[in-house]
């Protein structure tokens, strides 16, 4: 099985798109994982500059955190999904629902995603996290337990902080949610937060060793089913996931650092 490494493009935005590729390389990921402009002619010089540097492709889908009504994101969602489908990427990583949103809501959503993925022919994972129907690991069960072709992204940091703990009590859970794994964004967090502020501290010993924990059984279930492709994205983020000083707004830590150090872990964990 090959496991590719993407380089997240939140928290680079604001780099020219050639500035950020060239760092990407140069850092050594395999790949980036980012939304798509909706303007065609610009999608397709992300996509240009993507291939000539070699690099893979994850279309994220997280704009429709945007509409909070059900149609305008529904709406929203049917757009964008085409838009990333179209850019034929690994796959698509959507922000899918809301919380708040009834089942037959989040279920219409999910199965307009199925419907478009298979136009495309394109996998489309939902991501767990907070505010979307994924949020909590009891608002995402039912869901398990209905929809079969359901898969996911694990952003599992989300549900330390919704159930302020590392998860050592739902064992059957994670049992029910693993498998379905299809993607992952390797950032560690705590019981209080979706990012420590740096993963190496031996302080963060233990949320560290959760999270590997869970991705060493995903990269094991994945290799299992004879899945040719595993994804991960190391996804720690800018302010205010990353810390800042009070007063004069430093950040503690830097975020793309840690995410080049998390790769290092990564590629010498999975990729020997």
């Amino acid at each position: 099985m090959q496991i590719r490494i993407l380089a997240p493009h939140w928290g680079s935005n604001d780099l020219p798109a050639q500035v950020f590729i060239d760092k990407v390389v140069a850092a050594g990921f395999d790949g980036i994982e980012m939304s798509l402009p909706l303007d065609a002619a610009q999608r397709d010089d992300w996509l240009r500059r993507l291939a000539d540097a070699g690099l893979d492709l994850v279309a994220a889908q997280w704009e429709t955190v945007f509409h909070p009504q059900f149609h305008e994101h529904r709406a929203a969602l049917q757009a964008l999904l085409h838009n990333a489908c179209a850019a034929r990427p690994l796959l698509v990583n959507s922000h899918t629902g809301k919380d708040y949103y009834s089942r037959e809501q989040n279920e219409e959503l999910l199965a307009l995603a199925d419907a478009i993925g298979r136009e495309h022919g394109v996998p489309i994972v939902h991501e767990i996290h907070r505010s979307r129907f994924s949020g909590h690991p009891m608002l995402l069960r039912p869901y398990l337990e209905t929809l079969p072709q359901l898969t996911l992204t694990a952003d599992l940091s989300h549900w330390c902080v919704a159930c302020e703990s590392l998860l050592d009590d739902q064992p059957q859970t994670l049992d029910l949610t693993l498998p379905r794994v299809r993607h992952i964004h390797a950032r560690v967090g705590h019981a209080q937060g979706p990012q420590v502020p740096d993963f190496r501290a031996p302080e963060y010993a233990g949320e560290l060793a959760a999270h590997l924990g869970w991705w060493d059984r995903i990269v094991a279930l994945r290799r299992a089913a004879g899945a040719p492709l595993l994804t991960i994205t190391p996804e720690f983020g800018p302010a205010p996931y990353t810390f800042n000083l009070p007063y004069t707004r430093q950040p503690v830590t830097d975020a793309w650092e840690l995410n080049v150090a998390m790769l290092h872990l990564l590629r010498e964990r999975y990729q020997p």
